[in-house]
């Protein structure tokens, strides 16, 4: 069963207009969608300078929505910060994030673990000392060019999502918050046992 501890849910993303739409930015997207969802208002507040957070209910579950505001690979040291504040443990963490491993249109959740090369998630390891922490992975893909040949990771992640992809994507981004709720509410193995085998096709 779920506790009634305070939940810490943190979307990852690099801030700034010029990313905003990217791939990269994902895990914002899916933290906005929870915080509209919930009326949860996210603002900068003196507490932590580099994150914007809100804090609020989601169903029944008391939890704080933060997006990271230093960059990708700073987010570690202001989620920490946060974390310590309110008291929060890993367990009690749940980390949104783009994925090129997984294709767009999946989501997958999942328990602990590395950051399998994440900047982000490279940088919360190493703040919190290890990853035992719950993930919610957004499927991005991995891009190829027209010639056929691939594009570099970074390009392919700080680069926006097509027009084709974009009725995926708001799909994703909907289920994604579904996932959100499931996990905070019902505990992560319902929310796995629920969302990581589920693709998201539109029919033409």
């Amino acid at each position: 069963m779920p506790h009634k501890r305070l939940r810490l849910v943190v979307g990852l993303g690099n801030p700034e207009d010029t990313y905003k739409k990217t791939r990269h930015n994902a895990g914002f997207m899916v933290v906005d969608k929870v915080a509209d969802a919930f009326a949860i208002p996210l603002e900068k507040r003196k507490i932590v300078s580099d994150l914007i957070f809100g804090r609020g209910f989601i169903n029944e579950v008391e939890a704080i929505l933060a997006k990271p505001q230093a960059f990708m690979n700073l987010s570690g040291p202001p989620t920490l910060k946060l974390a310590n504040y309110f008291r929060i443990s890993c367990e009690d963490m749940l980390v949104v994030h783009d994925d090129i491993d997984l294709a767009l249109g999946r989501i997958k959740i999942k328990e602990k673990g590395g950051h399998g090369g994440h900047k982000g998630l490279k940088s919360l390891v190493m703040a919190f000392g290890g990853g035992d922490f719950t993930r919610l992975r957004i499927g991005i893909g991995r891009g190829i060019a027209h010639s056929g040949s691939k594009i570099t990771v970074s390009d392919h992640v700080l680069g926006r999502f097509k027009a084709d992809e974009k009725v995926i994507l708001e799909q994703v981004i909907a289920t994604a918050r579904e996932a959100v709720v499931t996990i905070l509410c019902k505990g992560t193995k319902e929310g796995m046992n629920f969302f990581n085998d589920k693709r998201i096709i539109i029919s033409s």
